[in-house]
C-alpha cells in the first residue's frame, strides 16, 4: 500500500485500518510459528504497510494541519 493513499484516509478508517493489520499479523505470526505459513513475503509486506500508517498516524498527531479535512477546509478558503 502506498503512502499517499493512507494519508487520503480519515482518522476513523486510518485507525481501523491499524487495527485490522495487527490482527493479521498476530494471525502470520502464529502460523509462522507453528510452520504453516511458506512464504515471509505477505508477513514483511504487512509490517511495512503497518508502519506506513503507525507514521502518517504520528504525523497527524503532530501537525493537525496534515488531516485530510485540515486540507480540505485550506483549499476552500
Amino acid at each position: 500500500m502506498k503512502a499517499d493513499k493512507i494519508r487520503d484516509y480519515d482518522e476513523t478508517e486510518l485507525t481501523t485500518q491499524v487495527r485490522d493489520a495487527k490482527e493479521q499479523l498476530f494471525r502470520l505470526r502464529f502460523q509462522l510459528g507453528m510452520g504453516q505459513l511458506e512464504g515471509l513475503k505477505k508477513y514483511r509486506a504487512l509490517k511495512k504497510d503497518q508502519a506506513r500508517m503507525l507514521t502518517i498516524q504520528r504525523q497527524r498527531e503532530i501537525n493537525p494541519e496534515l488531516t485530510p479535512a485540515a486540507k480540505g477546509k485550506k483549499k476552500g478558503k
